[in-house]
């Protein structure tokens, strides 16, 4: 647990320089942490991309990968040597979808750790003062919004959870399924609880990152439409 919490640190710290520079251009914590948020996410698309683009490949290989286990089950060396040329003849790295994920979380776990305690790693005395600020309807935005911003980010994440477990639908084994159904119903209530008890700029945080991943998941969707109709050609053609 120190451990992590020291890693969190570790990404929170030059986030809190990022915090304080855009505030000193905008003036508004309420909105500066709304950009903060859009422009971290943004920078993570690529990472994103690549993470939906290895799993479609991994999709794709999944009826050839069925046959050399079918051929090869009985030789656990020819199995992998098979399995080996499969993935370099295609291009596909079985590990692709790892890195950033991790990367994003690395990230995102570190902004968490700064919203969640800003007073840990904010220097600037004009800082310590801006996560009092008002926003919207939120008197301070240091305390907890009870209702509104949580319902907001349950919401925003049960559609992103929907429309991401739509994209990889059918890269998931039936059990791996079921279990996201019960994440994707499960979680955002989880967070409309917690997020009753968060300081409400995390509040403003999550619901924003989780609105921009619904515009991610939509577009990735259409990458992948994309892949599949292309993927189809190939076998017409084949």
């Amino acid at each position: 647990m120190n451990a992590l919490i020291a890693l969190m640190g570790l990404m929170a710290k030059p986030l809190s320089y990022v915090l304080t520079g855009l505030y000193s251009v905008i003036g508004n914590y309420g909105i500066t942490l709304a950009v903060i948020t859009i422009i971290i996410k943004l920078a993570l698309y690529p990472l994103y991309k690549k993470q939906i683009l290895s799993t479609v490949g991994m999709s794709d290989l999944q009826p050839r990968m069925k046959d050399i286990q079918r051929r090869y089950k009985d030789d656990p060396e020819m199995l992998r040597i098979k399995t080996a040329e499969l993935y370099k003849e295609s291009g596909v790295n079985p590990m692709g979808s790892c890195l950033p994920m991790f990367i994003q979380m690395f990230i995102i776990m570190g902004l968490f750790a700064l919203l969640r305690n800003p007073m840990h790693y904010l220097d600037s005395q004009e800082m310590i003062f801006a996560i009092h600020e008002s926003f919207l309807w939120i008197k301070d935005l240091s305390q907890p919004d009870l209702w509104i911003l949580p319902i907001l980010t349950g919401l925003s994440t049960f559609i992103a959870f929907y429309l991401s477990q739509q994209n990889n639908a059918t890269t998931m084994p039936g059990g791996s399924q079921g279990m996201q159904k019960a994440m994707m119903l499960m979680f955002p209530i989880m967070l409309v609880w917690m997020a009753r008890s968060y300081p409400a700029g995390l509040a403003v945080y999550w619901f924003v990152g989780q609105f921009v991943q619904i515009f991610f998941n939509l577009r990735f969707a259409q990458i992948r439409k994309s892949m599949n109709e292309k993927s189809k050609k190939k076998k017409r053609h084949a």
